[in-house]
């Protein structure tokens, strides 16, 4: 009888206690993760002289910047360069409230604001201490690859994809350049009325030039075929930035909302179409054909000698996933970040004829009425000056964020395990303390004598990031943006149209919410 009693009694117990842990244990869980840990770090920062807004449980400052952002982009601003207070309000507002040395909440995690160009390029050297942060699933729907790799994933895909941007492969890729930049004249010049005059929308225009331009160098396909990726890739853009305001919020990305069943089914269409078209390429270079002189190609030529010269090891080279990973980099990243350098181009040189002259002569200087060639792309001097100071001004990503995983020193502050760095690229490009009383301004000539004697040294200017994680594509942006103005300035004069409204916005990366309303003149 004692022993049943004892068995029974015990039962009773575990049945309580069974439960009570099941659901102690998760709450245990959510209470340290939403307010004792981000409560602990706070603690942390402030010690060290930080200041930002106290912690508010579960929504940190988002609820706040989600009401300036909207509040921003509700009207237009005057036709300015100082775009920081529209772009990034909360961010300025929280600088402006608790200076340089601060801190914001992006949800539960805090975020350290860097502003010093000397820490900068610290974090930016120390690239495997300041990592990328693991963005939410859906948003790696969007593009992962090599911008979002670490360790030895990222040196091994860094290895194998550099000799596709190898100068001398670029040089090879300008034909494709010129054809589509052609192509997009011609478009133009058909648009014409019998004054030699046409106003137009110049945004999605540049949109699809840029679309053209990666396809054909990525895959020699032209932008119809390839249409269906961007298009769908814009799309995954739009749900993104959605999705990036409810990051926060626990549980939300397992939630089966029709934003996430939209990303997951535009991800399979992609992933779908980008492998046939690697397939048949592989398929192609085992029957013999030699690869073609397309980032694709090269991609696969690269990987595949990486493989032959490390045997059949499993984990050298990439997988069939991780190629169709890099394309849809290729994909959104060759065509988002140059786009936007070209609309805000256009439309600056739009508002100083001056320099839209400047421009002119030296590109006719250079080419006359010929092909632009990459020597002389190469000798652009002002057209270069000009991209750089929109680059400045209108950088394609307003910020970069950094994470730590162990305690680290930076400066003065000890990091703590967990806490994400905020690199607030717009603010510090329009930073008078940087840059000069003049740091709003459009003033290319701060550029004259290249790029280190315009930051005196500093890391004042990283629209490609910095370090050894810069932005892989970089020469190509650049050559692409050179060899389309250059196009545009031997056709065309222009000027914004009364009809233009200046309300940059960010969709993911830095774009006219209304559009880029321009007369275009034949010359």
């Amino acid at each position: 009888m004692e022993a049943s009693a004892w068995f029974t009694s015990t039962g009773m117990v575990l049945t309580v206690i069974v439960p009570l842990i099941l659901i102690i244990v998760p709450a245990w869980k959510v209470l340290n993760s939403f307010w004792l840990r981000p409560k602990r770090l706070e603690r942390l920062l402030r010690k060290q002289g930080l200041k930002g807004n106290p912690y508010k449980f579960l929504v940190g400052d988002v609820k706040e910047m989600m009401k300036e952002r909207k509040e921003s982009r509700s009207k237009p601003m005057t036709l300015s360069d100082d775009i920081v207070p529209r772009v990034f309000p909360f961010f300025l507002h929280n600088l402006n409230k608790h200076g340089k040395n601060s801190f914001i909440w992006f949800g539960p995690k805090p975020r350290v604001v860097v502003t010093d160009p000397e820490l900068i390029k610290d974090i930016f050297n120390k690239n495997f201490d300041f990592q990328k942060p693991s963005s939410n699933p859906l948003l790696s729907l969007l593009a992962t690859g090599l911008v979002s790799y670490e360790g030895e994933k990222w040196r091994k895909h860094r290895r194998i994809i550099n000799p596709a941007f190898n100068l001398e492969k670029l040089k090879i890729m300008l034909p494709a350049f010129f054809k589509s930049c052609n192509d997009l004249i011609s478009k133009w010049e058909g648009m014409m009325s019998s004054d030699g005059s046409c106003e137009m929308d110049v945004w999605p225009f540049l949109q699809n030039l840029t679309s053209d331009v990666i396809s054909q160098t990525a895959f020699g396909s032209n932008y119809n075929e390839g249409r269906r990726i961007f298009e769908l890739q814009r799309e995954q853009a739009k749900l993104a930035m959605q999705v990036l305001m409810k990051t926060f919020i626990p549980g939300w990305r397992f939630l089966p909302t029709s934003t996430r069943r939209r990303m997951k089914e535009i991800d399979r269409d992609i992933q779908a179409s980008l492998k046939d078209m690697i397939n048949k390429r592989e398929k192609a270079m085992k029957a013999g054909d030699a690869p073609k002189d397309d980032l694709l190609g090269l991609l696969l030529e690269s990987n595949q000698m990486e493989i032959q010269k490390h045997g059949n090891d499993k984990n050298v080279g990439m997988t069939l996933k991780d190629v169709i990973e890099e394309c849809k980099l290729f994909y959104f990243a060759g065509q988002e970040t140059t786009s936007s350098l070209l609309v805000w181009t256009i439309v600056v040189l739009s508002r100083y004829s001056e320099w839209q002259t400047r421009a002119r002569e030296e590109v006719f200087q250079v080419f006359g009425n010929r092909k632009p060639d990459f020597d002389g792309l190469s000798h652009l001097k002002i057209v270069t000056m000009i991209l750089y100071e929109v680059l400045r001004l209108y950088p394609p990503g307003i910020a970069l964020t950094r994470i730590v995983h162990n305690d680290l020193k930076l400066g003065d502050i000890t990091i703590p395990a967990g806490v994400e760095i905020s690199l607030p690229v717009i603010v510090i490009h329009h930073d008078c303390e940087v840059w000069g009383d003049d740091a709003k301004e459009f003033k290319p000539e701060r550029f004259s004598e290249g790029v280190s004697k315009a930051t005196n040294g500093q890391v004042s200017f990283f629209p490609f990031g910095g370090g050894p994680r810069i932005c892989i594509g970089q020469t190509f942006a650049m050559l692409e943006a050179k060899m389309a103005m250059s196009i545009i300035l031997q056709h065309f004069s222009f000027e914004l149209s009364p009809a233009y409204t200046h309300a940059p916005t960010t969709v993911i990366t830095l774009q006219p919410q209304y559009g880029a309303q321009i007369i275009l003149h034949k010359l």
